[in-house]
């Protein structure tokens, strides 16, 4: 008789882990309360990205003449037809998926889970059993304790994709991958956006340099950035939303007509049986070893949950890993995770940042090729951005990073180099097509070591 396991949670960890159990001939039972998929597919990383793209579109059209393209009259967001193109999206992948899962043959509950012991869980009015457990609950939205957060115009994320309107002027709570997304996002369809982060920088976890270039381009596009600022309260005065904050300048006021609270994620585990059950959780969420094991030998968390990497595909690769361990395969999973940000332009990068290195003590070399020197980025109008590339004092590639058009297509090729351990002398010889994009990787590359053909100044060592 084949192994039970059960997935609780049918978002890109648990969905993914689900099928691959299947393929590996276990029974397996998806547990899901909403809709396949989970945040990243219906209100996440996917619904944002049609966002993204209507707003880049409607951001070319306002620039057709640039272009060489006469345009006679004046192009405008729809909000209802925005809105409804991103839910043809959502809904066509969601069915994608259940079709998936149907065709393998996992069987899918929908209802909350809640575990009874450490072999059975109640779903409902229905007890399920199971040799195996792999938890992947995702997270959700933290909601600060901010006076007044719960005043009418205040929304997450979640309530934002189905907007109805675009604000005139939009405050951002958060300077994060997904506050910054939206300011992107609305700043494009015309909003006056403000950000307020709390932390000294925004996009914590992204090169310094490629912040540090980026936040001028922000200002030009409408969003205009404010870090270490607390904020202390929010109030209604009128139609208007009021945040009072304090940064090192002291006191100061912000208006607007709709603020975001984009203040992070919290794992899901509230309400799963896990502290009744003995099973270890932390801050960040279940704590887990290196095969993503619980303190419970048979329970698994992968994804959110577990708090290691809040990225759609890194749970998808914790799934495909625990479903492999599980059938006694000689598993592996990647030890670089790149990370994307769909702004104008898009930041992506992977592997160690120069402030990593330098806190380490570690000695490297840092290359940096500009987009305005790339041939198909000026033909595409994509001047803005840079590709840097980090290695160790041996040439060996620890780091890539990318500001500019299609920087999260691109970023593939430095997580390539960066698992399999390439060096410059192993990229020397691979022939990159002409005009792309991805020259600029290998320029930035070969400038390591002071031999690029396009570059005025090669490197820089510390």
């Amino acid at each position: 008789m084949a192994e039970k396991v059960v997935i609780l949670g049918g978002g890109p960890g648990g969905y993914v882990a689900a099928i691959r159990l299947r393929q590996l001939g276990f029974d397996t039972t998806l547990v899901e309360k909403n809709r396949v998929g989970g945040v990243c597919l219906n209100v996440g990383c996917i619904p944002t990205k049609a966002l993204y793209k209507s707003a880049e579109i409607y951001h070319h059209a306002k620039n057709l003449e640039s272009y060489g393209i006469d345009f006679q009259g004046e192009a405008k967001p729809n909000p209802q037809k925005i809105v409804e193109r991103k839910n043809q999206v959502v809904d066509t992948l969601v069915t994608g998926v259940e079709k998936l899962l149907s065709s393998a043959g996992v069987k899918v509950v929908h209802g909350e889970g809640k575990l009874l012991t450490k072999n059975t869980m109640a779903v409902g009015d229905e007890e399920l059993s199971f040799d195996k457990l792999i938890i992947a609950t995702g997270s959700s939205s933290f909601i600060p304790p901010i006076k007044g957060v719960d005043l009418e115009g205040i929304v997450t994320s979640t309530e934002l994709l189905d907007f109805t309107a675009i604000p005139e002027e939009l405050i951002v709570v958060g300077g994060g991958v997904i506050g910054m997304e939206f300011a992107g996002i609305f700043a494009s369809f015309g909003s006056k956006v403000t950000v307020l982060e709390a932390m000294p920088s925004i996009l914590p976890g992204v090169d310094g340099e490629i912040v540090k270039r980026l936040k001028p381009l922000l200002k030009k596009k409408g969003i205009d950035v404010k870090t270490s600022m607390m904020v202390q309260e929010i109030h209604k005065e009128g139609a208007k939303l009021t945040v009072s904050m304090e940064g090192k300048k002291g006191k100061e006021i912000v208006s607007g007509d709709q603020v975001l609270i984009a203040t992070g994620r919290r794992p899901n585990i509230s309400g799963l049986g896990l502290e009744e059950l003995g099973v270890e959780t932390n801050r960040k969420g279940i704590v887990v070893n290196e095969s993503f094991q619980t303190s419970i030998e048979n329970i698994y968390a992968i994804g959110d949950v577990n708090g290691k990497w809040l990225l759609a595909h890194a749970a998808s690769a914790q799934g495909e890993y625990v479903a492999e361990l599980m059938a006694g395969k000689e598993a592996s999973i990647g030890q670089f995770v790149p990370g994307c940000v769909f702004l104008f332009p898009e930041v992506a990068g992977v592997g160690y940042t120069e402030e990593q290195l330098k806190e380490e003590g570690k000695e490297y070399l840092t290359s940096k090729f500009m987009l305005g020197a790339n041939g198909k980025a000026l033909t595409m109008g994509e001047g803005e951005g840079l590709v840097k590339v980090i290695s160790d004092k041996e040439y060996k590639i620890i780091g890539v990073h990318i500001m500019g058009a299609h920087a999260s297509d691109l970023i593939h090729e430095g997580l390539l180099a960066c698992e399999m351990g390439l060096h410059v002398e192993d990229l020397k010889h691979v022939i990159h097509a002409h005009p792309t994009l991805a020259e600029a990787f290998f320029e930035s590359a070969m400038g390591l070591k002071g031999e690029a053909v396009h570059m005025v100044q090669s490197r820089r060592g510390l």
